[in-house]
């Protein structure tokens, strides 16, 4: 019985180069072929492509002529993924892209176009998962899993106990209606928005080290780092949306396990060591955590370093988790606000102090060299601390005394791999959570 080839554009191609973020399950999907078929007519043996990689494309009187794939009985009331201007991606890449989230095999922030991390991630996945061995299984496996590729998040009043209030514009600077494009960050003063820029001054460090708390700057802020998605994406999903979202406004957003920062703290924030089923960590090419559990690989983590030639050597250990941890400086007043710092500064809104507790920090690198003061001042805890919500203390192996730096989260989720900044090694927000609730205190972390 012939196989049924679905209808392919007149221009078929004899040749496909590999993309980054590309797989065979997606390749196969692109023109029309099962996983098998790509394999079988390239003389693959594995899964494994490269970007650069040329794979021969059949024609179709070559597709009909080799063997028809097994039938998949298709669920009622699913319909086939299509792509959609909305997702600004392949649908079923996307879906991948989500899966490994919920998994927590993650590449890094949800975007509509997921780079090379994308893919080594799926091939950590599928290596360590029998039943994702191949990418037939693995979409399968996806596509029970997310069903669903969006969900819609509704703002909350008690949401904005996290988001600062909007910042009066100085009178000089009225709000200045002109369309500006959508980046991943806005530079220090800008919101980043579709709908008119809004003006507003920035934070000065005499204002940034009495805030409260450093709180999310605006909505968008807060509903990307919950979805665990780019802002930018974000707001791609949301165009109609307005510039400052109120109460009840409803996002469209990607369907991960949300990180929901008002559970983030509860207790207990580590695991109990069980000697039976031991958590082992380590830190793999300073750009990723992994973790285990009885030798099976469970999390795999994006990190970054966050202090220029950080790294270690052997094992080292983990030690106990700082909630809400606090940055501390002796440096005085720069002239000018650094980014980092402006990207991190919000007021507070209806919620009890933060605790003090606070990391050994390294002190900031400044240039020119500041003037010492006689006691430390401190950037107060919240989302966007630089530091982020959670701090883990790392200690050499064999010892119980922390070291100046650890691992921690991070105020830019979208830069955190191409910005500099000081600490340890850092994770998403969202990520550090995860990790806490796995690593026992006494950890051994590999350095690989």
């Amino acid at each position: 019985m012939p196989v049924a080839v679905p209808s392919q554009p007149e221009k078929r191609p004899t040749l496909y180069e590999v993309k980054r973020g590309d797989a065979l399950i997606l390749i196969g999907k692109k023109f029309g072929m099962t996983v098998s078929q790509v394999k079988t007519f390239n003389g693959l043996k594995d899964d494994k492509i490269r970007a650069g990689q040329t794979l021969k494309i059949p024609t179709l009187a070559e597709l009909s002529a080799m063997a028809p794939p097994p039938k998949v009985h298709k669920r009622a009331g699913t319909a086939e993924a299509k792509p959609s201007p909305e997702i600004g991606t392949d649908p079923d890449k996307l879906r991948l892209e989500i899966f490994l989230d919920r998994e927590q095999f993650s590449a890094g922030p949800i975007v509509g176009e997921p780079g090379p991390n994308f893919t080594r991630i799926l091939l950590t996945y599928q290596s360590t998962h029998e039943d994702a061995k191949d990418d037939a299984s693995l979409g399968a496996k996806a596509q029970a899993a997310v069903p669903d590729l969006f969900t819609h998040y509704k703002l909350k009043a008690e949401d904005f106990r996290f988001i600062a209030p909007p910042r009066a514009a100085p009178r000089a600077a009225p709000v200045v209606a002109k369309p500006t494009p959508v980046s991943a960050r806005a530079p220090p003063g800008k919101i980043s928005l579709r709908s008119p820029a809004v003006t507003v001054p920035p934070l000065t460090y005499k204002e940034l080290t009495a805030m409260s708390m450093l709180a999310y700057r605006n909505p968008w802020e807060f509903v990307a780092e919950r979805f665990h998605c780019q802002e930018s994406y974000l707001h791609t999903l949301n165009e109609k949306l307005p510039a400052i979202p109120a109460i009840g406004t409803e996002f469209l957003v990607p369907n991960v396990i949300p990180f929901e920062i008002e559970k983030a703290f509860d207790e207990p924030l580590q695991p109990q060591a069980d000697p039976k089923n031991p958590v082992t960590a380590a830190v793999v090419g300073l750009s990723q955590l992994n973790i285990y559990q009885g030798g099976a690989l469970i999390a795999a983590l994006p990190l970054s370093p966050a202090r220029p030639g950080l790294h270690g050597r052997n094992s080292w250990t983990i030690l106990d988790v700082i909630p809400r941890p606090r940055l501390a400086t002796f440096e005085k007043e720069r002239k000018e606000p650094t980014q980092k710092a402006a990207s991190s500064a919000s007021s507070y809104r209806g919620a009890s102090p933060e605790p003090t507790a606070s990391p050994p920090s390294p002190e900031p690198t400044a240039s020119p060299p500041q003037t010492v003061l006689s006691s430390e001042e401190y950037l107060a805890a919240g989302p966007r601390n630089p530091v982020g919500i959670l701090w883990i203390n790392l200690a050499k192996s064999n010892s119980t005394d922390p070291l100046p730096y650890g691992l921690h989260g991070t105020s830019i989720p979208d830069l955190m791999n191409t910005e500099e900044s000081l600490g340890g090694f850092r994770l998403t927000n969202w990520d550090i959570a995860r990790a806490v609730r796995h690593l026992p205190s006494g950890t051994p972390l590999a350095w690989k």
